[in-house]
């Protein structure tokens, strides 16, 4: 049997429809304002550099001359077994100093797994910035003390957290902004897009630091993004991008200042792109010659941090040769202490692992505990035995 069918001209007519032309469209913000400048933000060599705090100059030139060291040293510890893994910020100092120097006492920090330098220079202790990556317990110091979240090995997801954080303190009327770092490879995540998303919605006091550092590991941002900035994907979430040179500590700290008052004024959350160049390897456990050249990382130490935060100093009359020895003393004896402290054997007790999982612990984790204890017990008989 044929089958029948309605064509479109067949169809009863619709009743009558005119609708009402819209209103003309505007946009509910102008995107001008938020889009980041052309070419990033420098101060060294210019009238903002000259006119910087002299104490806040040589502080920022002191913390990235440790910075650099800790860094040589906790590499050299990898090598020793002392530390499973190390991912070197050599390149990055100015970022993570300007970071951490930019904060006030009452501000949180939230670091990603490359972000020792900021959290010790946030003053915590250089053994405990390195506990998680030798592979110890929990993370090795206490967030709440230091208003340092945990180092975070998972990519971007931190950065919900310090809007959470954000969020809850403005809430509370509580004067508090929380400053998140996270590298080029990290806004490839989607904890990146949706903390953003929701920062600007709930016009959070937040902060967002980008260290593009030129590779996710070993792919190039160029196979990440095809925006023209990271910077300028704010403008996509109702906030202002900037885009500063990473390796300009001075500018680092200027921008990020603007930037974390701006969201203590209320203001909202900022993205910020700071462009530098991770010189070492990804860690410990990566061949950086499989997939960039020489000649690149060389152009890079060409425009290291600390020589031309030192170029400005020296220039102004600010530190001369005694100083700048004295800086590198101290980092030496930093490394000193650190590798003293590492080379001992840490004490670990196992009960340790029950600690700070739950304000109170569970039926399960006392049921864990109780056999562990017993196990030891067991054992700790056992060897007693062997030596009668």
């Amino acid at each position: 049997m044929k089958k029948s069918s309605t064509s479109v001209q067949e169809l009863p007519a619709a009743a009558a429809y005119r609708p009402t032309p819209p209103p003309a469209w505007r946009p509910r913000t102008d995107p001008a304002p938020l889009l980041p400048d052309p070419e990033p933000y420098r101060a060294l060599g210019t009238d903002a550099a000259a006119d910087a705090d002299p104490a806040l100059l040589l502080r920022l030139y002191t913390e990235l001359v440790r910075g650099r060291r800790y860094n040589t040293q906790a590499t050299a510890l990898t090598k020793q077994g002392r530390l499973a893994v190390y991912p070197s910020s050599t390149g990055q100092e100015a970022c993570e100093v300007a970071a951490a120097l930019v904060l006030r006492a009452q501000d949180w920090l939230f670091p990603s797994y490359r972000d020792t330098l900021a959290v010790v220079a946030r003053g915590l202790d250089p053994v405990q910035a390195l506990t998680l990556l030798r592979g110890d317990w929990h993370t090795g110091y206490d967030p709440h003390e230091h208003r340092v979240a945990p180092l975070s090995t998972p990519l971007a997801t931190q950065l919900p957290h310090a809007v959470g954080l954000a969020h809850a303190a403005r809430l509370k009327g509580d004067d508090v902004v929380a400053l998140a770092l996270v590298g080029d490879g990290g806004t490839s995540e989607g904890d990146f897009h949706e903390a953003l998303n929701f920062a600007a919605v709930w016009r959070a006091p937040v902060v967002f630091l980008v260290q593009n550092n030129g590779f996710a590991i070993s792919v190039p941002l160029a196979k990440q993004s095809a925006a023209p900035s990271l910077a300028h994907k704010a403008v996509g979430y109702g906030m202002p991008g900037r885009l500063v040179d990473g390796n300009d500590a001075v500018a680092v700290h200027t921008v990020l200042g603007q930037a974390m008052e701006r969201a203590r004024r209320g203001e909202g959350p900022t993205l910020v792109e700071a462009v530098t160049y991770r010189v070492d390897a990804h860690t410990n456990a990566d061949d950086a010659t499989r997939y960039r050249d020489a000649q690149e990382v060389d152009t890079w130490r060409a425009h290291d941090p600390i020589r031309l935060l030192e170029h400005e100093l020296t220039r102004r009359g600010l530190l001369d040769e005694e100083g700048i020895a004295e800086v590198a003393e101290a980092a030496e004896e930093m490394a000193a202490r650190l590798r003293e402290r590492m080379n001992a054997e840490p004490a670990l007790d196992p009960m340790d692992l029950f600690a700070h999982v739950h304000a109170e612990r569970t039926s399960q984790l006392r049921e864990q505990e109780a056999q562990l204890r017993a196990e030891l017990a067991a054992s700790a008989g056992e060897g007693a035995g062997d030596q009668r």
